[in-house]
C-alpha cells in the first residue's frame, strides 16, 4: 500500500482521521510509524498530500491530514474486453487501475462462457476491492468507471457511437494486417482526436461476426504483432504505446 486511501466517514473534524480497519492494520504492521511521523495520503476521488500519526495503538491509527495535490493524470485510453475468466479479471482490474486506465467496459462474446456472467467477481464489492487495490499502489484517487454490457449486439449497436464519439478506435484482432501504432495518442491527434478506445477479444478472439460488427461502428482492426497476448498482458502492452 503505497498511499492510504481516506474516505468522508474517515474524518472525525476538518483535517483529521480515524481508520480502523485493514488500513490500521497495515500501517501498524507493515510502516511501523511512529507518532509524529508522516505517510502518504489521497482522498478517494480528491486531492493527496500526506498525514501526520496523532496516535496509533492496536486498534485506531489517527492522522491529521494536509491535501493539496492533484492524483496522476489518467491515461486517455478506454479499454473495452471481452469478458475473461474470473481469476483473469481481477487481474485486469488492477492492472489496469495501476496504469492510470479510467474506463473499462466488460462485454459479452460468443467465446465468453456464459458461466462467467453469474460470477462473485462481478459484483460490485469484489470489482471495487480490485479498484481500490490499484489506486493504492500506484499512488492514484481517481476511482475507474467500471461498465458491465452482458449482450453484444444491443450494445455495439445502440451505446458504441456514443462512447468512441470522442476517441480513434481500434479492435484486436490477430489477423489484422494494419499493426498497432508505435503512439496511438500520435495517430489519435493526427485524426483531432484526444482519446483512444480499443476492444479486446477474449481466448481465441473476436468472432468474425463481432470483428464485422464493431467495423461497422468505427473500429479499425489492428494487430499486436506475431505474438498472441494474453489479456492483461494486451492492457499493458496498449498502455505503453499511448
Amino acid at each position: 500500500m503505497n498511499l492510504i486511501l481516506l474516505y468522508p466517514d474517515d474524518y472525525i473534524s476538518n483535517d483529521c482521521v480515524r481508520l480502523t480497519d485493514y488500513r490500521q492494520h497495515y500501517v501498524r504492521d507493515i510502516h511501523r510509524p511512529q507518532i509524529g511521523d508522516t505517510l502518504k495520503v489521497g482522498n478517494l476521488s480528491g486531492l493527496m498530500g500526506s498525514a501526520t500519526v496523532l496516535a496509533l495503538d492496536q486498534s485506531t491509527l489517527i492522522l491529521q491530514v494536509d491535501c493539496a495535490s492533484p492524483p496522476p493524470r489518467p491515461l486517455p485510453l478506454t479499454i473495452i474486453m471481452a469478458l475473461p475468466r474470473p481469476k483473469v479479471l481481477k487481474r485486469v482490474l488492477l492492472t489496469a487501475t495501476t496504469l492510470g486506465i479510467k474506463q473499462i467496459i466488460v462485454c459479452n462474446s460468443w467465446r465468453v462462457d456464459k458461466s462467467y456472467w453469474s460470477s462473485p467477481a462481478l459484483s460490485t464489492e469484489e470489482v471495487n476491492r480490485q479498484l481500490i487495490t490499484g489506486l493504492e499502489q500506484a499512488k492514484d484517487t481517481l476511482l475507474p468507471q467500471v461498465l458491465l454490457r452482458n449482450r453484444f449486439k444491443p450494445f455495439v449497436e445502440d451505446d458504441m457511437h456514443q462512447i468512441i464519439a470522442e476517441s480513434c478506435a481500434y479492435v484486436a484482432h490477430p489477423t489484422a494486417v494494419r499493426l498497432c501504432p508505435q503512439s496511438l495518442l500520435a495517430a489519435a491527434a493526427a485524426q483531432g482526436k484526444q482519446r483512444i478506445t480499443v476492444a479486446i477479444g477474449p481466448e481465441g478472439g473476436f468472432i468474425q461476426y463481432e470483428i464485422d460488427k464493431l467495423i461497422s461502428a468505427g473500429f479499425v482492426p489492428i494487430s499486436f504483432g506475431d505474438r498472441i497476448l494474453r489479456v492483461e498482458t494486451a492492457v499493458c502492452w496498449l498502455a505503453g504505446h499511448v
